[in-house]
């Protein structure tokens, strides 16, 4: 512990000094009432070897993980004082050896130390590994900062919207994945009646992908009795995890149509609000268009309301019930998904890909079904599972000739 000085100590020192160059200051002393002066320790820097007393800026940073001003200072002497009892540890920093043990217990409990008492004697301590001890305080607070965050970015979104709406605006631009991704996400949580969407495939990156959609908030919307529909490019279908996704979410009770091209991504929420990209081929930064009440939004209402009623129907089994009982009770799951694939415009490999069967089977069975309807075509037969019912009652019942290889 560092001797207490007084004022005239310090001139001494001063006197006998000068001439060395390497007299302190009396900036480095600090006044302690009814203590006279003290030396600081802001500019000593021990030997080797020698305990360094923490700096100032680092001596409060463990209580950003929980820990209180006391305990900090006992852990951080604890660490380079090992087997140690409370009385080696009071001082300045940590307080009497009271308080010392308190601490001390505390940090016991919370596995920050270890107590080890040997012949009866009083326990002495070692401090626990930090990387072991402060590694799950740290990844916590860490967790804790992200969710922070996040809701800060969420908060900062839900105020431009706000203001933007306020100002009357009719158009906000949003520049960023991050940006545009936090938009999407909180629009479709507000959606209170319906959710309109329209996806091309387009090789630029996406902001969200179908699962990071639907866990994020289409669940909650289902269960909020929201409806959502959606257009999708026929594209999309020749990724076998794409389709598997979209039976999924039919089988949820989405709507989902598929047309042979989509001009445009595009969020529709309530028909109150739209949000589409800038330039859709863009291979940078991500920029789109927020959409307010407008004439333009009625527009893009209008385009969604067109392609939607024009599309082929997806459904989760590939068929519904038909009148046909015979030929309905002949009809497989197998065969029901190859039909449903069919009508949609798949080729055959494509069905072989979806269903994980040979391209040969696929031909096979789809002849199959051909001679038991009595179809000289796939077009006739296309036509036959509509009138049958094996497709979607709201399926078109003269789908145009698929270009099948």
């Amino acid at each position: 512990m560092l001797r207490l000085l007084s004022t005239q100590d310090v001139r001494c020192c001063r006197r006998r000094d000068a001439g060395r160059g390497a007299a302190p200051s009396l900036d480095e002393f600090r006044e302690r009432p009814d203590e006279g002066w003290v030396l600081r320790t802001d500019h000593i820097h021990p030997p080797d070897g020698a305990f360094s007393v923490p700096a100032p800026t680092d001596a409060s940073l463990l209580t950003l993980l929980g820990l209180s001003p006391q305990e900090s200072a006992v852990y951080r002497l604890l660490v380079d004082r090992p087997d140690s009892d409370p009385a080696a540890l009071a001082g300045l920093s940590t307080g009497p050896a009271a308080e010392v043990g308190r601490a001390l217990d505390v940090l016991v409990e919370r596995g920050l130390a270890n107590a080890a008492r040997t012949d009866g004697s009083a326990p002495r301590y070692r401090a626990a590994s930090p990387m072991l001890a402060l590694g799950p305080l740290l990844e916590s607070r860490r967790t804790a900062l992200h969710r922070v965050e996040s809701l800060v970015a969420d908060l900062a979104e839900r105020h431009r919207s706000a203001q933007a709406h306020a100002a009357g605006a009719p158009i906000e631009v949003l520049s960023g994945a991050a940006a545009i991704r936090r938009r999407l996400l909180l629009m479709q949580s507000q959606a209170v009646g319906e959710v309109c969407t329209m996806l091309p495939l387009r090789r630029v990156p996406a902001v969200l992908t179908f699962e990071e959609n639907h866990d994020e908030v289409e669940r909650e919307m289902a269960r909020r009795g929201v409806v959502m529909r959606g257009v999708i490019e026929r594209d999309w279908l020749e990724r076998p995890e794409t389709v598997s996704a979209l039976a999924s979410y039919v089988a949820e009770g989405q709507h989902i149509v598929v047309a042979d091209k989509v001009p445009v991504k595009l969020v529709i929420v309530d028909r109150r609000i739209a949000l589409l990209p800038l330039d859709p081929e863009r291979e940078g930064e991500p920029v789109a268009l927020v959409v307010h009440r407008t004439g333009l939004l009625t527009a893009l209402g209008s385009l969604f309301d067109e392609y939607f009623e024009k599309g082929w129907r997806l459904h989760a089994s590939g068929t519904g019930p038909g009148p046909d009982g015979l030929v309905e009770a002949r009809l497989d799951g197998v065969d029901r998904q190859i039909v449903a694939l069919l009508h949609v415009g798949l080729t055959d490999a494509a069905i072989a890909r979806q269903l994980g069967m040979g391209h040969r089977t696929v031909q096979r069975r789809l002849r199959a079904l051909m001679v038991e309807v009595g179809a000289a075509t796939r077009f006739q037969l296309g036509w036959h599972a509509a009138r049958s019912g094996w497709l979607d009652d709201e399926t078109p019942a003269n789908p145009p000739e698929s270009h099948h290889g």
